[in-house]
């Protein structure tokens, strides 16, 4: 599903229309090494009213004190706890939508307003592995955006770096942390999945992270664009004015915030995928219900 800026006959305003077109998430990253494991993270809950961890209780076991600097643990203990506070309020993009941010024709997906902007196509990306994603597409060059929940206490971004340089590891890549317009950022280069006898030369690939409040914002930059600063700056500029839609329930650190598609887009897409299951019974459909966990507390 892609959307397209068009302007109407006689008349200098624009507008948005659907593309029955349809751009399977392979085409931007054959495999995205940044996939979360959710079974250790922590909820909202555990921080306290006022959005940070509650202080551990006084020591009385005659324990040098977290601050006594004549204590070399205490050195110890102080630099790996320096302070990773999210942007609680962000005098720049990505923008938070509880909070004030410029006007600016974007598109409602739910979790993410995305911005609009001439010579750039937003499309949805499916694919049974992150369900639904938002891409936005610059001539052979796309930023792909997904939001996460955060805790209340620090952001996501200086743990998540890490690892994604761990999994391009993994995978045979290679990366180097860079520092970008919204901070520490990665570029990786890695190896798609061959499609034919012979394997694909390695693609670059450049991760920016943003932290919010209680949101994590990951863009993927793919294409020429990953390297060339020229090619990248409307990219750049669109993920800078992206407004993440947080809202006020709880979830899991790192769980995917949920991406609804506008109405006509969804029948389109609905429609398609619906033609598709007919000559594939057992495809992937992200608008199913699927197994549900009921939580008790």
């Amino acid at each position: 599903m892609v959307f397209r800026r068009r302007r109407k006959n006689g008349d200098d305003g624009a507008g948005l229309e659907p593309d029955d077109s349809f751009l399977e998430d392979e085409e931007l990253a054959d495999d995205d090494p940044a996939d979360y494991d959710d079974e250790d993270a922590e909820y909202d809950e555990d921080y306290g009213d006022d959005g940070y961890a509650e202080a551990p209780a006084a020591d009385t076991s005659g324990r040098p004190s977290r601050q006594d600097l004549s204590d070399p643990d205490t050195w110890t203990r102080l630099r790996d706890t320096q302070a990773t506070a999210a942007a609680h309020e962000r005098s720049a993009g990505p923008w938070d939508g509880a909070g004030s941010y410029p006007d600016g024709e974007r598109i409602d997906f739910g979790s993410l307003l995305v911005p609009v902007r001439d010579g750039c196509d937003v499309q949805v990306l499916v694919s049974e592995e992150e369900g639904i994603s938002i891409a936005v597409v610059s001539g052979q060059s796309a930023l792909q955006l997904q939001p996460f929940a955060a805790p209340r206490s620090a952001g996501l971004w200086h743990e998540v770096l890490p690892e994604i340089v761990e999994e391009v590891g993994k995978a045979g890549g290679t990366s180097t942390e860079q520092t970008g317009p919204f901070g520490p950022e990665l570029l990786a280069s890695v190896s798609p999945q061959p499609e034919g006898e012979f394997p694909a030369p390695p693609q670059p690939i450049r991760f920016l992270g943003a932290d919010g409040p209680r949101w994590f914002l990951r863009g993927l930059i793919s294409g020429p664009a990953a390297t060339d600063q020229a090619l990248a700056a409307p990219l750049e500029d669109v993920f800078a004015d992206v407004v993440v839609v947080r809202g006020e329930h709880a979830e899991p650190p790192r769980k995917p915030l949920d991406i609804h598609l506008p109405d006509e887009a969804r029948q389109v897409l609905e429609g398609q995928l619906a033609e598709q299951q007919e000559q594939d019974p057992n495809m992937f459909n992200p608008f199913e219900r699927g197994p549900e966990i009921t939580e008790t507390r």
